[in-house]
């Protein structure tokens, strides 16, 4: 088995890092939008976290790796037991690694939602459903490399399952509904073609990575990637025990997210940053808050406060801001200065 690159060892991409880490504490989150250079390690990120990742326990024989404690469709139902704590339902799962599927942008309809499997009813006369990409991506990452050229059948068809957590495919005499939920991983380069606007939304944060302008940082980058093809099991166990400690700081932070309290200030906080952006829709207070929530959770803080907010207001909130014709500043400064205008010290309406 090849191994991969140790999430710890990725030089710095600290935003990228951040967001992918919240995702896996928070899946409601939403996906993670990686804007920027190509060979910037934005691939081998999501990768790096999903091997780190503890293994889950998924239903033996079902398609779609659900999960014993929730298994609800028609494959699994008979391998998941009532009493999920039984000795039956044990025999019944087994642990597998969190998928990382990646999504090419060629890739056809049928490649990605499923179809008909051709092979049996050709040899055995039976209609049997053979799962695509949304299957195997269901309760990990499916990644897209230069999202923004994907094909706008595809985009139309993400959109949909992004919503509902579900694939439903009608088609060839064959009526199959699955889940399919899963952490949505973009990347591309914004030169090269927007994103629509419908999909932009379904993306809970967005982070903007560039090559390293440092000499230091470029030459790190270069010797650890040269370590690591020279011997990958030696630079692996090297930075284990970093990666043990990342392992464990999500682990703790997805036990302690349930019990995170988010003040009404915080909620306050997050809708005046998104009224004096002015962002469309609520979708981006409750990726805010949520954000929020899972970055309190993994410093290991008991209620969400204003410092929480403002670190991950950018990933949040920057790629849903309008256009505005008179301000040809950045998104991110927009979001910076926005922040700088609601945590200025307000001025003494006596002394003014």
């Amino acid at each position: 088995m090849s191994l991969t690159f140790p999430f710890s060892a990725i030089v710095g991409q600290d935003d990228m890092k951040m967001a992918i880490m919240l995702t896996a504490i928070d899946p409601s989150i939403g996906g993670v939008l990686v804007l920027g250079d190509r060979g910037t390690g934005k691939s081998t990120a999501v990768r790096a976290l999903a091997a780190l990742l503890p293994k889950m326990r998924a239903v033996i024989a079902c398609p779609y790796g659900c999960d014993p404690d929730n298994a609800k469709c028609p494959n699994c139902v008979a391998h998941a037991t009532a009493g999920s704590k039984t000795e039956s339902s044990k025999k019944a799962s087994h642990w597998v690694s969190v998928p990382v599927v990646d999504l090419p942008l060629g890739a056809t309809e049928d490649r990605v939602v499923g179809a008909l499997d051709l092979e049996r009813a050709l040899s055995q006369g039976i209609k049997a459903f053979e799962p695509g990409l949304l299957a195997r991506a269901n309760r990990g990452y499916l990644y897209i490399d230069e999202v923004n050229l994907l094909e706008d059948h595809l985009v139309d068809l993400l959109i949909d399952v992004a919503a509902s957590g579900e694939n439903v495919v009608e088609r060839e005499g064959l009526s199959v509904r699955h889940p399919a939920r899963f952490v949505l991983i973009g990347s591309g380069n914004p030169e090269e073609g927007e994103l629509r606007p419908q999909l932009l939304d379904r993306f809970g944060l967005s982070v903007e990575v560039k090559t390293p302008d440092l000499l230091a940082q470029r030459v790190e980058v270069v010797k650890r990637r040269d370590a690591f093809e020279q011997s990958p099991q030696a630079f692996t166990e090297h930075w284990k025990k970093e990666d043990d400690r990342v392992r464990r700081s999500i682990v703790a932070a997805k036990k302690r997210l349930p019990d995170v309290a988010i003040p009404d200030e915080a909620r306050e906080f997050a809708a005046q940053l998104c009224m004096s952006l002015g962002t469309d829709g609520l979708r981006g207070d409750l990726t805010l808050v949520r954000a929020a929530r899972a970055e309190a959770a993994l410093q290991g803080a008991r209620k969400v406060e204003r410092a929480h907010l403002i670190r991950v207001a950018p990933s949040a909130l920057r790629h849903r801001l309008r256009r505005n014709p008179l301000d040809d500043s950045g998104s991110s400064t927009r979001v910076e200065r926005a922040l700088a205008e609601l945590t200025a010290p307000k001025p003494d309406a006596f002394n003014s």
